[in-house]
């Protein structure tokens, strides 16, 4: 292993490239005609099992689908920066693999999560029986004041399974894993001030998102274990590609 010299690297190679333009070709779309004529996020974001809304296709089309400028830009500077590397290293099929295998591993993580606390506010909502169950539902569920009414404790049952999940950040977060198991010495340059090698970053980084999983604050609606996810799959198979195939590998 040793750092990463761009020098001899595309700058922007033809797949991070590509996957830029669909990226933003999505984006355009949900803010023109996802806004009036077609459900965006009802039709590729992806949703629980336990929803009417999930359809099998969301597992791929959600990592092209961003919720805000900022978002989509975060990621794809991310993409960029770390994808980079890894497709001049491995070449576009290779990193295609990589990142949809990063991208599917986070979504299947946040989903079997999902599934569990899900489960568990299905059983909680049909446990409802009289007034005080029904009121410690809406209580627990919904943290400012609304009507105890059975209609209410449905549409916060429903809120909840048709909630969308959507972005590129499993599959960044896979490259980033990557990036800093093949160039660990590699300086990351945080807020393009304070320089943090590659290793160090994404322990940091992974510590951080490990501890928001387990503190899961109410309002918090990023995707942690998603995150926690794709950088586990995307370390899985670079040890993996070498061990067997070293000529791949810095």
């Amino acid at each position: 292993m040793t750092q990463f010299r761009p020098g001899s690297f595309q700058i922007l190679p033809p797949l991070i490239k590509n996957l830029l333009i669909i990226n933003g070709l999505f984006f355009l779309a949900q803010n023109t005609i996802g806004k009036s004529y077609i459900d965006m996020d009802a039709l590729f974001a992806l949703h629980t099992w336990q929803s009417g809304l999930f359809k099998p296709w969301q597992f791929i089309t959600h990592m092209f689908m961003h919720g805000s400028i900022d978002h989509i830009l975060f990621n794809m500077f991310a993409l960029w920066m770390f994808g980079s590397a890894l497709e001049n290293v491995w070449g576009p099929k290779r990193f295609l693999t990589f990142y949809l295998c990063c991208g599917l591993g986070a979504a299947l993580c946040h989903m079997i999560v999902l599934y569990f606390e899900n489960a568990s506010m299905i059983s909680q909502y049909n446990a409802i029986s009289d007034m005080p169950s029904l009121q410690a539902f809406i209580d627990h569920y919904t943290p400012k004041p609304v009507p105890i009414d059975p209609a209410v404790a449905n549409q916060l049952l429903h809120y909840r399974l048709d909630e969308a999940t959507l972005g590129a950040s499993g599959a960044v977060f896979g490259c980033l894993a990557a990036f800093a198991y093949l160039f660990p010495n590699t300086y990351v340059y945080v807020y393009f001030l304070l320089p943090v090698k590659a290793k160090w970053f994404v322990l940091a980084y992974a510590a951080f998102e490990l501890y928001s999983t387990i503190q899961n604050s109410a309002g918090d609606n990023v995707a942690h274990v998603a995150h926690l996810g794709g950088a586990l799959v995307g370390v899985i198979l670079v040890y993996t590609w070498n061990k067997t195939n070293r000529r791949h590998f810095y």
